[in-house]
């Protein structure tokens, strides 16, 4: 596996070896020992989720409050630009985002430790995203951070207005969300 620090450093994106020929492909998914090794400390996955979005559907930017996340977001059909954003008021990357594109088939993985707001846009017709996270949903510690907020800046790759959710469309700019002390 391939592991790099993006531009925040804490966030990285990982690229596994695949395995392929006219049959098909093969690649480990996820290795605990390649993980671990490859951002620096250990981690323990407590749930795994499975979503399905169609074009230009936007979750996020998302986070719980207590029983922070870290999450190891990947899709396996379709493409997303996902977004990851420093909400850690004590860092000196606080306020700032992170994206890149993930794909069925560039099989590309973001880690995208606890402390951050996590969204994604849908690219392609539908996309199904697969996520493991290191603390159990809490939707009472849950959080959003409205999309376009202008302070945050994020380059979102759509000229459309996405299709939001009902808590999405009243997430807060981050001047007036509760963040991580």
């Amino acid at each position: 596996m391939k592991a790099t620090p993006l531009r925040i450093p804490d966030v990285f994106l990982l690229e596994p070896q695949v395995f392929g020929d006219d049959r098909g492909f093969f690649f480990e998914s996820h290795n605990q020992r390649s993980f671990e090794s490859a951002i620096g400390r250990s981690m323990h996955f407590v749930q795994s989720n499975h979503s399905r979005s169609a074009r230009n559907v936007l979750r996020g930017l998302h986070y719980q409050i207590r029983q922070a996340q870290g999450k190891l977001v990947r899709v396996v059909a379709g493409e997303v630009f996902d977004v990851a954003v420093d909400i850690r008021r004590a860092s000196p990357t606080f306020g700032q985002w992170v994206g890149d594109t993930l794909s069925a088939e560039n099989k590309k993985q973001l880690w995208i430790p606890a402390g951050f707001a996590h969204g994604f846009v849908v690219l392609s017709e539908a996309a199904e995203f697969l996520y493991s996270v290191t603390d159990y949903w809490a939707p009472e510690h849950e959080r959003c951070i409205i999309w376009n907020d202008r302070t945050l800046g994020i380059k979102w790759p759509i000229t459309e207005q996405p299709i939001l959710s009902g808590k999405d469309m009243h997430g807060l700019k981050l001047a007036d969300a509760e963040v991580y002390d």
